[in-house]
């Protein structure tokens, strides 16, 4: 589901945020004072990007579902699901006999109407040749090449229906459109193999597409071939918009976006959104190195004197190295950020 950020009054709604936060021994913890050792970090209000974060979910670019317009038993089955496989790989094989017969009957069909048509020319030479010394009359030399041209159309047929078989023959073997990874296998050695029905599914997830959906007004502005940040399965992207289109539902756009997968990182399917940039907004950011994290809690160590407390705080937004925080905090509080060997270990 997408979330709208609204533009709201931050420092009003902190200040109390904060003021809640301390009188609740629970949200707070003393820790050491060489905590405070650590740079320091004057919490302000500050300007940040408005966001419309669009949910969604990545595919591959390429997916296909092989079948057949033959009609026969699978003979072999070369691949299982998970096989990577490239480009003109044979996946199975269905029984072609009836294909091998019919293909005799052609080229056999085939011989004969080339034979008539050889037959059919030198008798219109002789004719020609005829009718250039009056020998012959016009009546002879219009059955001749009428004779002619019925041979040619017999051959031109007989040509047409071996076509027809060898176009047919194809179908008997299975081969990968594409490189990619076999994701369903549906038959077995055995299995009768009709004709549309599917046989293997080959997808090629080298490339992924975002899709999301979201209301006009967060779509105003975006444009194909642009730069966009976003997330697979909670990771930070960077992708290239592919087209913004009218989506399934009323007030409703869909926003496609591509992004490579080297090695195939990402799954088909995997969770994905697309940060929807709609302005600036006024809200408290610290450096996402300042976090401190324990199970589902989030807090920042904030300075008080000489010592310092652990506050949990809410997190909004992230872009870049910072983080909005939505509560917990206030404008001109000091949080404790950790030195360059805190970071290390």
């Amino acid at each position: 589901m997408s979330r709208w950020s609204n533009s709201v009054m931050v420092i009003a709604s902190l200040t109390a945020a904060g003021a809640c936060s301390r009188g609740h021994d629970n949200q707070t913890r003393s820790t050491a004072a060489a905590t405070s050792t650590g740079a320091t970090y004057v919490v302000s209000d500050t300007v940040i990007e408005d966001v419309f974060q669009a949910s969604g979910t990545a595919a591959p670019i390429q997916q296909a579902t092989l079948s057949t317009k033959l009609m026969g038993a699978v003979t072999r089955v070369l691949v299982h699901e998970g096989d990577v496989v490239r480009a003109g790989q044979l996946l199975l094989a269905i029984d072609a006999q009836d294909l091998n017969a019919k293909r005799a009957r052609v080229a056999a069909g085939l011989e004969e109407a080339e034979a008539v048509r050889s037959e059919a020319e030198l008798h219109a030479t002789r004719i020609r040749a005829l009718f250039a010394d009056s020998a012959a009359a016009k009546a002879q030399l219009d059955a001749a090449e009428t004779q002619l041209s019925r041979a040619a159309a017999g051959v031109a047929a007989a040509q047409a229906t071996a076509a027809e078989v060898a176009a047919a023959e194809q179908y008997a073997e299975i081969r990968a459109p594409f490189g990619g990874v076999v994701t369903r296998r549906f038959v077995d050695p055995g299995a009768f193999a009709a004709p549309g029905a599917p046989l293997v599914v080959l997808e090629d997830a080298s490339q992924l597409r975002v899709s999301v959906m979201a209301p006009p007004r967060a779509v105003r502005g975006l444009v194909r071939g642009a730069a966009i940040r976003g997330t697979l399965e909670e990771e930070q992207v960077t992708l290239k918009i592919e087209g913004v289109v009218p989506g399934p539902g009323a007030n409703l756009y869909t926003v496609n976006a591509l992004t490579a997968n080297q090695h195939r990182k990402y799954l088909s399917g995997s969770a994905a959104t697309l940060a929807l940039v709609q302005g600036e907004r006024r809200a408290l950011a610290v450096p996402r190195a300042a976090l401190v994290r324990e199970g589902a809690l989030t807090g920042v160590h904030v300075r008080r004197g000489e010592e310092t407390e652990l506050r949990w705080v809410r997190l909004g937004e992230a872009f870049g190295d910072w983080v909005e925080v939505l509560s917990g905090l206030e404008p001109g509080e000091h949080i404790v950020l950790p030195t360059p060997t805190e970071e290390a270990g």
